[in-house]
């Protein structure tokens, strides 16, 4: 780890940056050009003392996850990334299995996608970053830490996590995304993140045991999608889903259905926001 080189590169990226570039807003006049520290650290779902350190070449060894996030929050391209994870000390992710980075260019998207629900996941299913609406709809997934950022594991361990589904969809759902994680697990070559994940699904749920044992392979594509919130009902919806040339990251993009009422849910989706969670 080149501790003097990582601080200096994150401090250099960081003034690179405006609030807008990673979907701020500017807020008062500032003395300094690009982010505060604080603000970095907030995108990076870590602690202002810690980003400090490390910006001060002083800090611990930051894992390869929190490596990840630090890529995410200052919107680094894959060569940039590449050279962050050099500095930390690791050798650069594998194409596609980078955990917790996303491209600066689907970063831009989301950000700016602020009238529908839109969220970024990679081809396990594990939700990397949720713009507002996202957010309101689904809950919060990102920096929840383990296994809770992940949509299977949620699916396949707390039955609760389905109610924003029909109950008429659930079986076709449930299969949809095991025939989809099957898949990506084929194109990894079965490498040990998504062996793992699949093992521990095994070992926690008879349900997903019984049918991963389908054996049925059929990556996510867009469609159409019924969704049932608790505060504004049922939302009709079109899923479309965006994929990264670069990383094969998902973008995935829920715009109302023409014809029905869920632009108007969702205007008040977006006025109750994430209180429509609090008990």
């Amino acid at each position: 780890m080149d501790r003097s080189e990582l601080a200096s590169f994150l401090r250099v990226r960081r003034e690179a940056l405006r609030p807008a570039d990673v979907g701020l807003a500017p807020g008062a006049r500032r003395r300094t050009p690009g982010l505060r520290r604080e603000e970095v650290a907030l995108l990076a779902n870590m602690s202002t003392d810690y980003y400090e350190r490390l910006e001060q070449a002083r800090g611990p060894h930051p894992s390869e996850s929190m490596v990840s996030c630090l890529a995410r929050a200052l919107r680094l391209s894959t060569d940039e990334r590449d050279h962050l994870y050099v500095l930390a000390g690791y050798a650069p992710p594998v194409v596609h299995h980078a955990s917790g980075y996303v491209d600066p260019g689907l970063m831009h998207v989301l950000d700016a996608l602020t009238t529908v629900p839109a969220v970024v996941a990679d081809d396990l299913g594990t939700i990397l970053a949720q713009n507002p609406l996202g957010t309101a709809l689904f809950g919060p997934f990102t920096g929840t830490g383990g296994r809770a950022d992940n949509t299977l594991w949620r699916w396949y361990t707390e039955p609760e996590s389905r109610d924003i589904y029909l109950p008429a969809d659930h079986e076709r759902l449930a299969r949809a995304f095991v025939a989809d994680l099957r898949a990506s697990t084929v194109r990894r070559g079965k490498d040990a993140v998504s062996a793992t994940l699949v093992a521990d699904l095994l070992e926690v749920s008879a349900e997903f045991a019984a049918v991963w044992e389908l054996h049925e392979v059929s990556p996510m594509r867009s469609g159409r999608k019924t969704y049932t919130h608790p505060k504004v009902g049922v939302l009709e919806m079109q899923c479309d889903v965006v994929l990264s040339p670069d990383t094969g990251r998902r973008l995935v993009v829920l715009r109302p259905q023409p014809g029905t009422d869920a632009a108007e849910r969702l205007d008040l989706l977006r006025v109750l926001g994430t209180q429509a969670f609090a008990p």
